[in-house]
């Protein structure tokens, strides 16, 4: 399959013409601020769908032939671009099934019955992004239906190119770099093509969740490799294995990836809330926390981060701050192994925990035959710094006291 082309994008942009939007290109004050000079984002959190999955998959679909449209079409997906393809398959009036992992949130399964309608069957299948992916190829193959791929092909690839081309478009001053998601890695593919050969050198940053590195791993072992183990918790880009056609063309156009911890991108996400006021998704969240992390400077600038995607499911509220804290250092787990005897919780309040540092999770469970019962409890502290005054007197008291850390098996049963 050839790769797809700077001309390849502006033909695309030229096909989706009216059908997408032309989502602003806004100055975040507060990453500026940060950063020392201009940061841009890009909007498509408020595209059509809520992201930039529909420029690829309308791309794609509208290229089908007559023929091919009478088999209908297939797509996997984490929930936008399922999204996108009922958007092409309502507007185009093809049928389409889509195949979604388990994990997909309600309101993205909601938004594609509500987008499609009746031109589109959801299955739930696997509990990831690459069960359902193997599940729709194998379905594409036994039907004849069009599979139509989140990220890797060309189609896909130069409809999800169009973000950038309109960026540039827009900014009244040239970028002089732009950070841009990588999931399978469509959207950066699409977006190093065109940028490489319009603005050879404007730098092109890809990032990660830290948690499914996968095109980092792929250039790491000289091609795509499937991750034994994903956290799911940025949806969006949580892909195990990224694309044949993607993987060479942002290992040779892309200057570097890197890696942001799921617990900063959730810090993010807050912050694009309720400073920006903008609803991101976790990878909609992904670029602009390169910024917030300090891995650009002033000499980088102008930024452009793509956001991109805002279709967040309101009940994840509670493990985004979750994260947030931990990562942050304010929130912090401890097994606590009291003494059953009278006052021995009393010790802990008074005599450990200090002004400041509150019980936020206390599960007690007694045992009748032990003299002693095992607690889990969450501590929440105002200042990142307090924790060693903290630590000091856990250890000062008679009680037994184990701290849990973020990166044990044993403290992924809390989140």
């Amino acid at each position: 399959m050839p790769q797809p082309t700077g001309e390849d994008v502006n033909a695309a942009a030229g096909r989706l013409g009216p059908m997408v939007r032309r989502t602003p290109l806004e100055l975040s004050l507060r990453l500026s601020g940060l950063m020392r000079g201009d940061v841009l984002l890009k909007r498509e959190d408020l595209q059509v769908g809520r992201s930039y999955k529909v420029r690829g998959a309308y791309n794609f679909i509208s290229t089908l032939t007559d023929i091919e449209r009478e088999l209908g079409v297939v797509c996997a997906s984490a929930g936008n671009h399922a999204q996108g393809v009922a958007f092409a398959c309502r507007q185009l009036r093809i049928h389409g099934k889509v195949f979604l992992p388990a994990t997909t949130p309600r309101q993205k399964r909601r938004r594609i019955q509500d987008i499609g309608g009746s031109w589109i069957e959801m299955i739930i299948e696997g509990q990831t992004f690459d069960a359902a992916s193997q599940a729709a190829q194998a379905y594409a193959d036994e039907s004849g239906a069009i599979y139509v791929h989140p990220f890797d092909d060309p189609r896909t690839i130069a409809g999800q190119g169009t973000v950038i081309k309109e960026v540039f478009e827009q900014a009244s001053t040239t970028p002089k770099t732009v950070i841009v998601p990588i999931g399978g890695g469509g959207l950066s593919a699409g977006t190093a093509i065109w940028v490489r050969e319009n603005y050879p050198d404007t730098k092109i940053i890809g990032v990660e969740p830290s948690g499914a590195a996968s095109m980092q791993a792929a250039i790491d072992e000289g091609g795509p490799v499937r991750l034994p183990n994903v956290d799911g918790f940025v949806d969006g880009t949580a892909v195990a294995l990224v694309g044949e056609t993607t993987f060479p063309i942002i290992r040779d156009l892309v200057d570097e990836i890197i890696p942001v911890p799921e617990g900063a991108v959730s810090t993010e996400m807050i912050e694009l809330y309720q400073t920006d006021g903008i609803i991101a998704e976790p990878a909609g969240a992904l670029a602009s926390t390169v910024v917030a992390l300090g891995h650009v400077t002033a000499d980088d600038g102008p930024v452009v981060c793509i956001i991109s995607g805002g279709n967040n499911d309101i009940s994840r509220y509670d493990e985004i701050i979750e994260r947030s804290a931990v990562h942050e250092g304010l929130r912090h787990y401890f097994l606590v192994t009291f003494p059953q005897r009278p006052g021995a919780l009393r010790h802990f309040l008074d005599e450990v925990l200090s002004e400041g540092e509150d019980i936020v999770l206390f599960e007690y469970t007694k045992k009748n035959n032990r003299e002693t019962g095992p607690a889990l409890v969450g501590i929440e502290i105002d200042a990142p710094s307090r924790i060693s005054s903290l630590l000091e007197r856990m250890n000062a008291s008679p009680l037994v006291i184990e701290k849990l850390e973020p990166d044990t098996p044993a403290f992924s049963f809390l989140l």
